[in-house]
């Protein structure tokens, strides 16, 4: 049956949107980055917490921070570690999810901050690999970063910045009013909102003010955002039934 939904595409975050923020891979990520910077950069232990927290608000990562303020830290080097030593096994192959993303004709992608090689194995965990046509990435937001000379000189894009959301709306050639965008993160979601696109907030029961929708956990897409779904033949009777409700209310109105 043809389509009628309103979404072309639907462009999804990853870490804490496609699988659950319970896991336990978030807190062994901000272990591994607070080993990173006493490890790698010699900072105090009793400091590498506070420092994380301060620069993944400043900056939007450890990364983007350390680089900010001239530490010659290699991105490949440091999603190597960090990510490398992620218990990848507490991710597990999730079968609902699956059927749902199998179920949407419409085009899937993945836009995540974190390294290719991270999202290539949190997916195939998860058992959805072949659900996405296409992976926008830190490579994707970040190719021109090898070439600084010195480690400020180009800044890290992530999001929420609008120049990482343009990037993904040009990379994956997209039209931002007919897109759905989900994620976790409220910044994102408002960055999202900003360049167009419709926006669902993932972990959430509430929608803030840029986000259309809001669901607990992805899987109850089909409840939240039925319009994905949408055929012809279904908006077809939805006009025929609408018609026929104002047929009722006119011959009522000239009946009274």
């Amino acid at each position: 049956m043809d389509s009628c939904s309103p979404f072309d595409s639907i462009i999804f975050d990853l870490d804490d949107t496609l699988y659950s923020s319970k896991t336990g891979i978030g807190q062994s990520l901000k272990q591994n980055i607070d080993d990173f910077l006493v490890e790698k950069c010699g900072f105090p232990v009793s400091k590498a917490s506070a420092l994380r927290v301060e620069l993944f608000k400043i900056y939007g990562s450890s990364l983007a921070g350390l680089r900010a303020i001239g530490y010659d830290v290699d991105a490949d080097d440091y999603h190597s570690y960090v990510h490398g030593r992620l218990p990848y096994d507490l991710i597990k192959p999730d079968a609902q999810l699956r059927s749902i993303l199998r179920s949407i004709n419409q085009r899937k992608i993945i836009f995540t901050n974190s390294d290719r090689v991270h999202a290539m194995k949190a997916l195939d965990r998860l058992g959805i690999t072949d659900c996405f046509e296409q992976i926008i990435c830190f490579e994707t937001m970040n190719f021109n970063l090898s070439k600084a000379t010195r480690p400020e000189e180009i800044p890290v894009i992530l999001k929420p910045s609008m120049e990482a959301m343009n990037i993904a709306i040009e990379a994956a050639k997209v039209d931002p009013r007919r897109t759905l965008f989900l994620d976790d993160n409220v910044k994102n979601i408002a960055a999202g909102k900003a360049v167009g696109l419709r926006t669902v907030l993932v972990g959430r029961t509430t929608k803030t003010n840029e986000a259309d929708y809001a669901l607990e956990m992805v899987t109850d897409l089909v409840q939240v955002v039925p319009a994905i779904w949408y055929t012809k033949e279904e908006e077809d009777q939805k006009i025929t039934r609408t018609r026929s409700e104002m047929d009722f209310l006119a011959t009522t109105a000239v009946g009274a």
